[in-house]
């Protein structure tokens, strides 16, 4: 699970990178009616909670930061990140607002419909659901095929480096 959400808080650090840089071009101005589909759609997929773990750790970080300097202080820092945390927490919006305004820059209005159709659809519903299970199972895959190969890599370099007079 630790895994899936390393996994969510990169792909919410990527998302904000690309808004950025998106904002850095001066992409166009989408319409109202293209932005309002696009927070559907990212509402709809599930984008919205990529950016909560952002907050959370922004307040954690400055909160281990002051720890450093002075560890008496947990309980009452631990107050203060928990209040942070609640008060900060309709600023994720901003956040949403740059994310719309990025898909509706890149995607037309009837793009983002369709894709609002197709991600409410039975396929689009089981595509969001299964895809994260199908990330975390792949990575692990991945890893475990890694792991065999450089295994397999390290014998074959061993019995080259053999023939050539070195033991490894």
């Amino acid at each position: 699970m630790l895994g899936c959400r390393v996994d969510v808080a990169r792909s919410a650090l990527l998302g904000l990178g690309l808004l950025l840089s998106g904002a850095a071009l001066g992409a166009q101005q989408p319409s109202a009616t293209a932005i309002a589909a696009a927070k559907e759609l990212i509402t709809v997929k599930g984008v919205t909670a990529l950016y909560d773990p952002i907050l959370i750790g922004v307040v954690e970080k400055a909160k281990g930061v002051f720890l450093q300097t002075n560890p008496m202080l947990q309980k009452d820092l631990t107050d203060v990140a928990a209040k942070l945390r609640t008060e900060l927490a309709p600023r994720s919006a901003e956040v949403v607002n740059e994310t719309a305004r990025l898909y509706a820059s890149r995607f037309t209005e009837q793009e983002l419909k369709d894709a609002i159709t197709f991600y409410k659809s039975p396929l689009g519903r089981k595509l969001l659901t299964e895809e994260p299970v199908l990330a975390d199972e792949s990575m692990r895959s991945a890893a475990s095929w890694a792991d065999k190969l450089s295994e397999e890599v390290m014998n074959k370099m061993r019995a080259e480096m053999r023939k050539r007079g070195h033991d490894m």
